[in-house]
């Protein structure tokens, strides 16, 4: 791939984070202790490297830059507190902003205050929809989806969702072109999709695999329920759960085999899953965030507007699905259970809708990066294996 030098690249990454490279004299250390760099996957230093020499297109064609979870090791240990890790955090941020091509993930990602309105925006325009449609409040009973109708509700999450596919496929797209430009695809590639996935996916996105192996020693975190790939893990486990309880009430909705809103016992399989979803989610971005004020782990003294607002987003969604769920349970029903649900799905909507234009798009962007990572591996033992049987 030719190579094509933008002296600019570097005021254009600290509109997004922290870059402070320019003090780095390229000794190593940070690849060195790194616990996930290999020969075949480099970091930090090559990042480093590129964004010194202005190749940002090389930057955004790495899929290397997505295989780190942030430990801080590197920025601890560098000789010229270059900071290392907050600027591949940073670089992330560049790169989210650059597959959208819509501009807005660089306006959320480059702007606190951009940032700032836009989100309040969209907030009042979610309440303004909802609230245009609702019905009356029933004091006698306790009857959400007559206030915020179901069927409103419904057709919202669709229109939300397409949106949400549709970005996140074109950012896919772009990140994939980039990659495969810069390195190819191995052959037999077509071969060992399924296994790919199943590492990408499986062992690694949602087993935390290399985060739990490499990333963290438990002599420094004795309490298995504080080390960091847990709370990652939980944030992750804990969202995708009430993804999942959310689309499956609906579904059964649409089946007629109950409609949203009825009451239902907490331990119907359902609502049982939202609720556990609910705590694990609740609880680790409680921890993470007060984590966070603390300044407790070197990777979290970086925090900015992105961060924030990523995990108050989740943790006020969480909270007051959980408020919805004891007015439901409540003996005598509040009438503050109403606006609950308001705040609850306008929030929920949002943080969805914005997911492919803000931080919460390295979720999607590692998990592709990690399938990228291990098509190698995997299409070199199929070649292996071919060639060790022809030879008998």
């Amino acid at each position: 791939m030719t190579a094509r030098s933008d002296p600019r690249l570097l005021d254009e990454l600290k509109r997004f984070g922290t870059v402070g490279i320019e003090s780095c004299f390229n000794c190593g250390n940070c690849t060195a202790i790194c616990p996930l760099s290999s020969d075949s996957e480099s970091f930090p230093r090559r990042m480093i490297r590129y964004a010194q020499l202005g190749l940002g297109e090389r930057l955004l064609s790495s899929k290397e830059l997505w295989m780190c979870y942030a430990c801080g090791e590197c920025t601890q240990t560098c000789p010229r507190q270059a900071q290392p890790g907050e600027f591949m955090a940073t670089a992330r941020r560049y790169a989210i902003a650059n597959y959208d091509r819509t501009g807005l993930a660089k306006l959320l990602l480059g702007s606190p205050t951009w940032s700032f309105v836009v989100m309040l925006g969209l907030a009042a325009m979610l309440t303004l929809f909802l609230f245009s449609g609702r019905g009356d409040m029933a004091f006698d009973s306790f009857r959400l989806f007559e206030f915020i109708p179901a069927h409103l509700i419904h057709d919202l999450g669709m229109a939300v969702m397409a949106v949400v596919f549709i970005a996140g496929l074109a950012g896919a797209i772009r990140m994939v072109r980039l990659v495969a430009k810069a390195n190819g695809f191995p052959a037999g590639t077509r071969l060992n999709w399924l296994g790919a996935v199943y590492e990408a996916v499986g062992l690694e996105a949602l087993g935390q695999r290399r985060y739990r192996k490499d990333c963290e020693t438990p002599e420094v975190q004795p309490k298995w329920y504080l080390r960091k790939w847990f709370l990652h893990a939980s944030m992750m486990w804990g969202f995708l759960g009430l993804l999942a309880a959310t689309i499956l009430d609906f579904a059964l909705d649409i089946l007629g085999v109950k409609p949203t809103g009825m009451p239902v016992p907490i331990w119907y399989p359902v609502r049982l899953l939202g609720t556990l979803a609910g705590l694990i989610l609740v609880y680790g971005v409680s921890v993470v965030m007060v984590r966070r004020l603390r300044k407790a782990d070197p990777a979290m003294k970086g925090s900015d507007l992105t961060d924030w607002s990523f995990l108050a987003f989740m943790w006020v969604s969480a909270v007051t699905g959980f408020l919805i769920e004891v007015s439901l349970y409540s003996p005598n029903p509040p009438v503050w259970g109403y606006w609950m649900l308001l705040v609850h799905v306008v929030l929920a909507m949002e943080l969805v809708l914005l997911a492919p234009f803000t931080k919460f798009a390295h979720a999607f962007y590692r998990t592709v990066a990690l399938y990228l990572a291990a098509l190698k591996p995997l299409a070199e033992r199929a070649l292996a294996a071919v060639e060790t049987a022809a030879g008998h």
